[in-house]
């Protein structure tokens, strides 16, 4: 049998992954930018007639974000890692080959109707779950493969022990099917409008309260089991394998995991607070949101602690910034959602531009950085050449790490004055002001929101110019580099 110190991993799909992360980021954030003027200019609603306004594009911009250039990523990575970790090329399978391919293409054809059908306007109108029956079951067909990828290469493994970001790949894929399954049950309806009917309608098979508790069981823990899981499967190979470093504690990592898995499952009431859903419903999200600071800062401290001894990397090596910056980006964003979800700070925050805030730091911070980061890594390695320009990634970092700071502290300034505003009363126990005065104060802020994401959106732009440059006149590598990536 072939030893695996002279495996010759294949990269194919890997490479097909990189190219949809950075095609479906570049769209999904520019349509986020357009967003934030529009907020801060409405005239630009108009710009496409119906297909430009803030509520056709809004659910495009959050999917192509999370469910495209996130997903993406993370399927890239594990295309490239799970080789690795597992000591087995996929060219020794050709089913498993074939099983990747598939697994891409059925999920570009998937990306294509999600993208027709939200700028027809054609939705469920529920977070994160927007896509009619159809489109849910091709999902589902999807997610299969991409298991039996996921347990094919574990099933035909050379390495016995199954690392630890391996484990967080494993959650991942049985948290989500369960999670997307339960949430999308429909009941398909024909649904007849202006004598046209649409055959894809479908109504929700629960309702009213229930319908909300199950969507934000769902809601939340979509930012759990793809926003968070994967990507800690991704910093725990992509930190020591760059850095030269071994994880700092193997043991901390298999606490915060058990951790992690029993305590995020029962936090999504915090999104319905001071709702119609029973008290306890509402107690029990805002206890355990608290309780998952606990696990989220396990993983969080025993990424930094890696770098124990070696912080000097950050000034040579610009992925380590990355990667260290995304760790700090997810402790801070892991302490500011358990205090949003404490019952008296949530009454001055939900429905605020905060609760965005909130959500931005993370996934611009702790998941943008990381699959760029991912994917900085896996270039020279997949293309054989070094990355085209250390001086691009610098200054890559800076433009995006300005732009995530104006994003979030506006929003901060922005939500809380909003929810100052709203309770404010005069002496009489009026309301002092009325909403539109709340919505005049807050301009300059969404003005610096819309700045701030521009500045990330021409940082991808930089890592989209630099893998691109790296793959056509990057200078050709002799060898695989062992740790640290090579830059011209």
């Amino acid at each position: 049998m072939q030893s695996h110190n002279a495996l010759e991993y294949d990269y194919t799909v890997a490479k097909m992954f990189t190219v949809a992360a950075i095609v479906l980021g570049i769209v999904g954030m520019t349509i986020g930018v357009l967003l934030a003027f529009q907020l801060a200019y409405p005239e630009l609603n108009y710009l496409l007639g119906e297909y430009g306004t803030f509520s056709r594009l809004r659910p495009l911009h959050t999917d192509a974000v999370a469910f495209g250039f996130t997903l993406s990523g993370i399927w890239a990575s594990w295309y490239y890692f799970g080789q690795r970790i597992l000591k087995v090329s996929m060219a020794e399978s050709p089913f498993l080959m074939f099983i990747g391919k598939l697994h891409f293409w059925l999920y570009i054809v998937g990306v294509a109707a999600v993208v027709v059908t939200l700028f027809m306007g054609i939705t469920t109108s529920k977070e994160y779950a927007e896509f009619e029956w159809p489109i849910d079951i091709a999902i589902v067909v999807v997610w299969v493969i991409f298991g039996i990828s996921l347990f094919g290469l574990i099933g035909i493994r050379r390495e016995k022990y199954l690392y630890i970001s391996m484990w967080y790949m494993i959650a991942f894929y049985v948290a989500v099917a369960m999670l997307y399954l339960f949430n999308n049950m429909a009941v398909p309806t024909y649904f007849a409008s202006g004598g046209v009917g649409a055959w894809y309608h479908s109504v929700s098979m629960y309702a009213g309260t229930n319908d909300a508790m199950v969507q934000w069981w769902y809601g939340h823990n979509a930012v759990a089991f793809v926003f968070t899981t994967p990507i800690i499967a991704m910093i725990y190979y992509f930190l020591p394998k760059e850095s030269g470093q071994p994880v700092y504690s193997y043991k901390l990592s298999l606490l915060a995991f058990w951790g992690l898995m029993f305590v995020y499952l029962w936090a999504g009431g915090h999104h319905l607070i001071y709702s119609t859903v029973p008290d306890w419903v509402q107690t029990m999200g805002s206890i355990f949101s608290v309780v998952l600071i606990l696990p989220s800062w396990g993983s969080a401290i025993n990424m930094l602690l890696t770098m124990k001894g070696e912080w000097g990397q950050l000034q040579t090596n610009p992925l380590i910034k990355f990667m260290v910056l995304a760790s700090t980006f997810y402790m801070f964003s892991t302490l500011e959602g358990p205090i949003q979800a404490i019952k008296s700070v949530n009454a001055l925050a939900h429905f605020t531009d905060w609760i965005p805030g909130h959500v931005h730091d993370g996934t611009l911070g702790w998941v943008g950085f990381m699959v760029i980061a991912a994917l900085f890594h896996m270039t020279p390695r997949m293309a054989k050449r070094e990355i085209y320009s250390k001086k691009l990634m610098e200054s890559q970092f800076w433009i995006q790490t300005t732009g995530i700071v104006l994003y979030f502290s506006s929003m901060w300034i922005a939500g809380i004055t909003q929810g100052m505003m709203w309770r404010a009363t005069d002496q009489f126990g009026n309301l002092a002001y009325s909403f539109i005065d709340t919505v005049t104060v807050l301009h300059p802020y969404y003005t610096i929101r819309g700045v701030g994401g521009l500045l990330y959106l021409i940082g991808v732009f930089m890592w989209a110019y630099n893998i691109y440059m790296t793959f056509k006149a990057g200078r050709v590598l002799e060898r695989e580099p062992q740790n640290a990536t090579p830059m011209a």
